[in-house]
């Protein structure tokens, strides 16, 4: 049986999240230097069982005289999630089948991100170019879960999760292009928003994709850090064609009508397990007792008819990480040494490349015609973040055959990629726990461009009901 473990302590990071964290170092009650030491600390003392760090900046973080010193989080630790650059290191995206170049400067994203006042001190673990939603590869990295280290982070933000989870940090990078930033918050017990698309610079190489599905944000323990973020966020870079989100403080005021959707029959891929649709009933009494409407409703798409046309995407992005490497990773990709997984993948698009462009297709038309039916109704959408309780490590391992990963991981994250699809942002709350004591995320939608609106709702939940945290007793 696994461990909780956890790098909190009476250090002077405490339990303080970012806000909190910045306030004491701008009035001068702790240094940006002492926080720096107690953060290189706690990763010392946890990742060796964790697993969650892919590259140490220890030395640069310990004398790093950039910083924005007019941002929100100046001089809060943070981390980098594995495939994004950061001038003068490697960009490894969690596999051993290139040697990765070192960056000549850092991506927009990055210096998005850092342009917040934060100290990085290093990139965390992603499995194989971020294709499994979880990292288990022995060979490079077996991410493990802070409050049980027999179970999965998810991914593939798994190390940002571990690292923020843990305590180590309150806020560090992650990105989703199928749930990658959602499904971690959920087995994390953390606040993770994918935002609407373009509302932050893309990650670098995506911006060419038929269809951007991959989203750049941050994962932390409180809403108040997230709404601070894309509060910087906006001020560094603003897309005009989307409506401000500005600093969002203030808890929703107003009521809303929500549909979240019943549960599908065991055996069919999208069934919840008993705990994770029990979470769903009793957020949905939650809502209600907050004076909002909520209905429970069919699942208005047929998710085992849209996972292969997904798939046939997503293989898409294989082929070309595989065999156009020095394009996509600056080196070429040894393919004797791929996962099972991401060789699959490639072979599912290479089987089906003449049905790419109506796969795309089928695609967008789902989701714009699931999302216009919605919204006619209702001005949120709730649903299962995983479909399953967070499994053990072993359950997404690489070394499975292709299928049974695929299989398994459409199952888990049913309710996930139409909303990379349609461009739509979404946010998991920690806001249940399963019986085995282990966090449980909710997934709120809404319409494009309305961030704002889910933040609202997040401060709204969490003051309603607080997170459970990892030193909770």
């Amino acid at each position: 049986m696994g461990k909780r473990i956890n790098a909190f302590t009476d250090d002077v990071l405490g339990t303080m999240d970012a806000t909190a964290l910045a306030k004491a170092i701008a009035t001068k009650k702790i240094s940006v230097q002492e926080v720096t030491e107690a953060a290189i600390a706690r990763a010392e003392s946890v990742n060796p069982t964790l697993g969650a760090i892919a590259v140490k900046m220890y030395e640069d973080a310990r004398h790093n005289d950039k910083l924005n010193t007019n941002g929100p989080f100046y001089g809060v630790p943070t981390f980098v999630k594995d495939n994004d650059f950061i001038k003068g290191y490697p960009v490894q995206k969690g596999t051993g089948a290139f040697v990765s170049k070192v960056a000549k400067k850092n991506s927009k994203y990055v210096n998005q991100f850092f342009s917040s006042g934060v100290n990085c001190i290093g990139k965390t673990t992603m499995p194989e170019f971020g294709f499994i939603c979880s990292t288990e590869n022995e060979k490079w990295h077996i991410t493990r879960n802070p409050w049980d280290t027999d179970y999965t982070t998810g991914g593939s933000s798994s190390g940002s999760a571990a690292m923020v989870a843990s305590g180590v940090v309150p806020i560090a990078t992650a990105n989703d292009g199928a749930g990658s930033t959602r499904i971690p918050a959920s087995c994390c017990g953390l606040v993770g928003l994918k935002p609407t698309r373009k509302r932050l610079f893309y990650m670098e190489g995506t911006e060419t994709l038929p269809v951007n599905i991959v989203y750049q944000g941050v994962l932390t323990r409180s809403v108040r850090d997230t709404a601070a973020f894309y509060a910087a966020a906006e001020k560094f870079h603003y897309n005009s064609r989307l409506p401000r989100i500005g600093h969002v403080q203030n808890p929703l005021n107003r009521k809303l009508k929500i549909a979240f959707f019943e549960n599908l029959p065991e055996g069919k891929q999208g069934h919840m397990d008993a705990d994770t649709f029990r979470v769903q009933l009793e957020t949905a009494k939650l809502l209600e007792s907050l004076g909002h409407t909520v209905e429970m409703i069919k699942v208005p798409l047929d998710i085992e008819s849209l996972t292969l046309h997904y798939l046939t995407y997503y293989g898409f992005l294989s082929y070309m990480s595989i065999n156009f490497g020095r394009l996509t990773h600056g080196a070429k990709v040894d393919k004797s040494v791929l996962e099972p997984f991401t060789l699959g993948l490639a072979e599912t698009f290479a089987k089906r490349k003449t049905k790419l462009l109506s796969s795309i297709s089928t695609l967008v038309r789902s989701a714009k015609s699931t999302e216009e039916k919605l919204e006619k109704d209702y001005d949120i959408i709730m649903t299962a973040v995983t479909t399953k309780r967070t499994p053990e490590i072993g359950y997404f391992s690489p070394l499975l055959d292709y299928k049974e990963i695929a299989w398994r991981g459409a199952d888990f994250a049913s309710f996930l990629p139409l909303f990379n699809i349609s461009g739509s942002p979404a946010i998991s709350l920690p806001l249940g726990t399963a019986s085995n004591n282990m966090p449980v995320g909710v997934q709120f939608v809404s319409p494009y461009g309305q961030d704002a609106l889910l933040l609202e709702l997040a401060l709204q939940l969490e003051a309603a009901q607080p997170w459970k945290f990892i030193y909770d007793k």
